[in-house]
């Protein structure tokens, strides 16, 4: 998966210091917000297509150094809802970003299966792979891209290397109404009750999970509508950098405040089994509707 997860981004002192980080505590789930892609294309005078690019590159390296300090899941913000109210010109690049990098994910996963049925060695099928979810209003999407992006993430599911969320044609509120949705079809074909109704089922519901870190390049202080619900005890860490300028310093740094602000971490809330078929049966109709987009 190298156009996902570039292999050769830390040298040997930057792996010392990521080794030195770790001997602290480490959040389990880093979400970004990876703005000033169109900044960087001004500042460095090349076409917004060539700065949104640059910025999927980033995420390449940004996701290898992840893997190297032992972080498990990992969100980004890729595209809002609000943003198909940009340019034609560059929506539709956007676009093609998208189906450029899930496409080239495709196909070097059929040219590692290959070769791992050639090998016969089943322990490698496991080790070497991300899973990858795209949280959003899929619908939104052309239906050539919705089909791509639903491969991809059926293509993964078994994989557990890494859990890479990619906020795509979303916002928070969005999420919420969408969660909500769910909630009140269950209670309609009594699969829960309104009295099962609490702040751990509507979590459950949600797409993406609660986030222990973060991150927002480009000076930006403010949400913009991601992860509303999820993001109450989450420590937050704003830097001025443009995101294809991101380096591992930036990333060291957001984790050392993290170690420094971080809250107690909140025990695991059990649900009953009532709950519990009910969000399996969630889960269910999810991949039921993705198998759909690609037959």
């Amino acid at each position: 998966m190298s156009s996902w997860v570039n292999e050769n981004s830390v040298s040997f002192f930057q792996l010392f210091c990521i080794k030195v980080i770790k001997t602290g505590r480490i959040p389990q789930h880093i979400a970004f917000i990876m703005d000033g892609n169109r900044r960087y294309a001004k500042k460095a005078s090349v076409d917004k297509k060539t700065g949104h690019y640059r910025g999927f590159d980033k995420l390449s390296e940004t996701l290898k150094w992840c893997l190297d300090l032992g972080i498990p899941e990992v969100t980004v913000y890729a595209f809002s809802i609000e943003n198909f109210k940009r340019g034609e010109d560059e929506v539709e690049a956007l676009m093609d970003l998208a189906r450029d990098k899930f496409q080239r994910l495709l196909e070097e996963m059929f040219e590692r299966i290959q070769q791992f049925f050639y090998l016969f060695n089943s322990d490698q099928i496991r080790d070497w792979g991300v899973r990858v979810h795209v949280a959003g209003r899929l619908s939104l999407l052309p239906s050539d891209l919705r089909s791509l992006v639903s491969e991809v993430m059926l293509a993964t599911k078994n994989n557990n290397k890494l859990r890479l969320n990619i906020a795509y044609a979303y916002t928070g509120r969005d999420e919420i109404s969408r969660a909500a949705s769910h909630i009140i079809d269950g209670v309609k074909n009594n699969e829960i009750t309104a009295d099962d109704i609490d702040d751990e089922l509507i979590s459950q519901s949600m797409e993406l999970g609660e986030a222990e870190l973060l991150v927002r390049t480009s000076g930006e202080v403010r949400l913009s509508d991601f992860m509303l619900w999820q993001l109450s005890d989450t420590v937050l860490y704003f830097t001025d950098v443009l995101w294809p300028e991101f380096s591992i310093w930036n990333l060291l740094a957001a984790i050392i405040h993290f170690q420094r602000h971080a809250p107690p971490i909140k025990p695991d809330k059990e649900l009953d089994s009532r709950k519990e078929t009910f969000l399996e049966h969630l889960e269910n109709k999810r991949w039921q509707e993705l198998a759909k987009n690609v037959s």
